[in-house]
């Protein structure tokens, strides 16, 4: 790692570790192929000062929007230069660490074309997007609707005469509000908008729409463009250009239509094509994956943070004027960082699945197979709104695990946590997925009479008779660790309550009513299934071959103190459904315990595993070599305000103060 400067102030901690740390970095990368890919682009952007990113929180918003271009161009410039391959980019991309445009190109204007574009708009527009000839957003939320796509207000209407559509932006909430690029950058979106033919409405579809000239980047007529404001944080997403677009009346050919599954024809007729509508939610599959991904890094950065920091301060304790306690030896310090760091290896395995089960719906989506694709799209959601609440929250944690120093920016947490919270909204609001999980749980419990056997994740409900009845074996401490024993007893909770949900829905005559009225005990069914499928494919990687000394006892560790912590938060639950008895809970939470005595001599080396550099974590609590003290001193030297030994405005404001305090004193 860069960053090591001469002493190794961790070193005592790196012995300690009890399995091969380079073999656990190939678990945690994927394969060893990801692992080099990761490791060199890294190293690449760590060694260049292009990329330097400590100065950020003390820039201007004007000069921090200018520098993230001058970055992303200079990103560009080394691609082609380099000659990266499209992996090594996507890397590259990641691994900057800087919010910008380019995410949203990428990320989202070429997978909309690639996904609902026909073969010829994929060919004449994908040329120039690969080639950053064109720069694109996605433009679909609107100042007053969000997570309601169905409400979207702006408008596309097709003319006859012309042959094209007409975009309109028919009230103020119908701005376009949030794309990311939109603001200054983007020359192209697609644009999420109500379909009109003679006056019938036909749902909302995408339209690719040029914004801006591509000779002086100025807006075209009838389209007014700015950038949002501020958001949260300093640097954070302030990097970003999110945006505001209003169309007037702004015409577009028919052709700009994405019409690889519906059409319309030059006599504006609508045509379904023969490819599937379905397509369209395996997109989503994939975005949703990918943030379930993006969920374990910012964790997994976070509890990195923390670990180190907590291994090195010291307070309180000390005998006869001794060293005093590390942090990270305190119990309480352990029951709050270990389950996170715990956690960041749940999530990163949950994600591998996740990518799986992409590649395996897309396989079948191909084949005109859809019977696994609803469980799949409430699979992702509710792990899209599980993983990215809880790293959200995971992460304000760890700021406070570092204590006061926590709250100093060069720490890393307070841009990490700015930067990161906006996932629990975007793509889906938590809450919502949630309800549409708990919806689709409600109507699995409704078929289990009728000989539709629940699939994939939800296979658990075919054996509900057994679950409903069972009781939980574990007679000792130590039964806790079969991961038999802790898969029924999450099998057995979130079957109870959905069933016990699904029977108060039965007795309201209305069941939309029901489901409102519900709503809130709906998502915790949701939230307990969820977290079975985390468990569930955790205890599953670790039948998986792992080589490598000492390496699967450790994720075994991590597994347990996964879910035994879960157990240990969620114990009304386990109780109140009776799938264990308060003596259970009670042995359970006496194994947690002990666990933790196992993670703490391997603590540093299992987020040594992560292998991020020092310019990649952006922490100076987290510093590889631990040599944080002389660098928080160091850093805040150059902090703007100590540019001058006596601060600008002393003669205004502080002398007069202070003059006419001495006069007064002589009264």
């Amino acid at each position: 790692m860069d960053g090591v400067e001469g002493v190794d102030h961790l070193a005592d901690e790196r012995i300690k570790a009890q399995f091969d740390v380079d073999e656990m970095k190939i678990v945690w990368a994927g394969s060893r192929h990801d692992f080099n890919v990761t490791d060199r682009v890294a190293r690449l952007i760590a060694s260049d000062p292009v990329f330097e990113k400590d100065s950020r929180v003390m820039l201007s918003r004007k000069d921090l929007f200018k520098n993230t271009l001058r970055k992303a161009a200079y990103a560009w410039k080394r691609v082609l230069e380099l000659r990266l391959t499209e992996e090594e980019v996507k890397k590259l991309r990641i691994l900057i660490d800087e919010p910008n445009y380019t995410d949203l190109h990428w990320g989202m204007f070429i997978p909309a074309i690639k996904g609902q574009g026909t073969e010829e708009q994929q060919k004449k527009w994908l040329t120039l997007a690969y080639k950053m000839k064109i720069i694109g957003c996605y433009a679909q939320t609107e100042l007053g609707h969000g997570s309601n796509v169905q409400g979207l207000e702006t408008t596309a209407t097709f003319d006859h005469q012309t042959d094209e559509f007409v975009l309109h932006s028919p009230t103020l909430t119908s701005s376009k509000w949030w794309p990311g690029g939109l603001g200054k950058v983007s020359t192209h979106s697609v644009v999420y908008a109500r379909l009109i033919i003679d006056g019938q409405e036909h749902g909302v579809h995408g339209f690719i729409v040029q914004l801006r000239s591509l000779d002086d980047h100025m807006p075209l007529p009838g389209i007014t463009v700015g950038d949002i404001g501020m958001k949260f944080g300093s640097g954070a997403y302030n990097s970003m250009d999110n945006g505001v677009l209003r169309f007037d009346h702004v015409r577009i050919p028919r052709d700009q239509m994405l019409m690889r599954v519906t059409q319309v024809t030059r006599e504006g007729k609508i045509v379904p094509s023969n490819v599937p509508r379905q397509l369209i939610y395996g997109t989503m599959v994939f975005v949703r994956q990918t943030i379930v991904a993006d969920a374990s890094i910012a964790l997994s950065r976070a509890v990195c943070i923390a670990t180190r920091y907590s291994a090195v301060r010291r307070q309180f304790g000390s005998n006869g004027g001794g060293l005093e306690t590390q942090v990270i030896d305190y119990k309480t310090q352990q029951s709050r960082l270990f389950p996170l760091l715990a956690s960041a290896y749940a999530f990163r395995f949950v994600g591998e699945w996740l990518n799986w089960l992409y590649l395996d719906v897309t396989q079948r989506l191909q084949a005109n197979d859809f019977s696994t694709l609803p469980e799949a799209h409430a699979c992702t959601a509710g792990l899209k709104s599980l993983t990215t609440s809880f790293t959200a929250d995971a992460i304000e944690e760890c700021r406070k695990l570092c204590g006061g120093h926590g709250y100093l920016s060069a720490s890393g947490l307070p841009e990490l946590f700015a930067v990161y919270v906006p996932a629990c909204t975007y793509e889906g609001d938590n809450v919502v997925l949630l309800l549409q999980v708990a919806r689709f749980l409600m109507k699995t419990v409704s078929q289990l009479g009728s000989g539709k056997k629940p699939v994939g994740t939800t296979a658990y409900m075919a054996r509900a008779e057994h679950l409903l009845q069972c009781q939980c074996a574990a007679q000792n401490a130590e039964d806790w660790l079969k991961p038999d024993i802790i898969l029924e007893a999450f099998e057995a909770r979130a079957a109870r309550m959905c069933v016990a949900r699904a029977q108060k829905l039965s007795h309201y005559p209305n069941p939309e009513e029901g489901f409102a009225e519900l709503s809130a005990d709906l998502v915790e069914a949701a939230v307990a299934h969820c977290q079975l499928i985390v468990v569930s494919k955790f205890i599953e990687k670790l039948k998986q071959d792992i080589s490598g000394k000492g390496v699967k006892q450790q994720l075994q560790i991590l597994c347990n103190v996964y879910a035994l912590n879960l157990l240990h938060k969620h114990e009304g639950d386990f109780l109140s459904t009776r799938c264990i008895t308060p003596k259970q809970a009670s042995l359970a939470n006496d194994q947690l315990r002990s666990l933790y005595s196992l993670v703490r001599p391997n603590a540093i080396a299992l987020v040594d595993a992560f292998n991020y550099t020092d310019h990649y974590l952006g922490s100076v609590l987290g510093r590889y070599d631990g040599n944080v003290y002389p660098k928080l001193y160091e850093g805040a030297w150059k902090d703007p305000l100590n540019d001058s030994v006596v601060p600008d405005g002393y003669q205004e404001y502080i002398r007069p103060l202070l003059k006419q305090q001495l006069r007064n004193a002589r009264l």
